[in-house]
């Protein structure tokens, strides 16, 4: 326990002091465009929207600092934390989630440590010695003394039809009677069907994750790398938005706003189920 709580302090004290590029003096961020190169950490990304960074990316700001989450120097922040060349996010758009975020009365920032955002790991995988893709949900949680990522859902091709239950005439099942045999017509369900999920209840959900780590435990299922990653963002009240990184020529890169939903009431268990592939 106190050995992964090390590793992962050490982890975070690493990709907390990549020092970004940038322009300006503190306080005040002239968009000249050359700001955006500079958020290559999500990290980053994070103390920048909560405007607990220098400039220039090289001092860190701390609470007992006049600097700390000051509105001039987050409102800056915010204007380069958008993807401005492939996104189809209006101008509109973004001044409204700035100016919620922003509001003098109730800001809002963002919590590393907080329930709310998702990591989205695409992967590939060897399956029974076939490359296959997998897509792994991740949260954050806490352990022991620190925090460690999980894998919440894992979407997999392959397990996809696993349980589709037979309909109409198709469908297997036990007559309501079968009690008063003792069940013995049990083992003619089971063998002759073929689809032994025709015998669980109509709410019945598999869970796939389960399956994918016992077919990695069996050797079925062999990690090979990582293709994709993005995050999810639900901690700014009334919003949701996606982050991802950017690699390109020009200024506008790095890990940068892509899509910003303003949510009405149910937007946000749907686009849930829209992440965790339960539509």
């Amino acid at each position: 326990m106190r050995k992964t709580f090390l590793i992962f302090a050490f982890f975070i004290a690493i990709i907390s002091n990549v020092p970004g590029q940038g322009l300006g003096s503190p306080g005040t961020i002239k968009d000249d465009g050359r700001f955006a190169a500079s958020t290559k950490q999500l990290n980053q990304f994070f103390r920048r929207f909560n405007g607990e960074e220098s400039v220039d990316g090289n001092i860190r700001f701390y609470p007992q600092d006049s600097l700390y989450r000051n509105l001039p120097l987050r409102k800056g922040f915010l204007t380069i934390l958008f993807d401005n060349q492939t996104s189809s996010i209006s101008p509109d758009l973004k001044n409204q989630f700035t100016k919620n975020v922003l509001s003098e009365v109730y800001p809002q920032y963002l919590v590393f440590h907080q329930p709310g955002w998702y990591a989205e790991v695409n992967t590939e995988f060897f399956f029974k010695g076939k490359r296959e893709k997998a897509t792994l949900i991740m949260k954050i949680q806490a352990e022991g003394l620190g925090y460690e990522w999980v894998i919440d859902k894992v979407i997999f091709e392959p397990f996809k039809n696993l349980f589709n239950k037979p309909v109409g005439d198709q469908k297997a099942f036990l007559h309501p009677l079968s009690h008063e045999i003792g069940f013995m017509n049990m083992r003619r369900a089971f063998q002759d069907s073929g689809s032994p999920e025709s015998f669980t209840p109509s709410t019945y959900e598999p869970d796939y994750l389960a399956i994918f780590l016992y077919e990695m435990k069996q050797n079925n299922l062999r990690f090979e790398t990582v293709t994709g990653l993005k995050f999810h963002f639900f901690q700014i009240e009334g919003w949701y938005f996606e982050v991802n990184q950017f690699n390109r020529p020009g200024f506008n890169t790095g890990w940068l706003i892509s899509n910003l939903v303003r949510l009405g009431p149910g937007d946000k268990e749907t686009i849930l189920k829209y992440i965790y592939d339960q539509e």
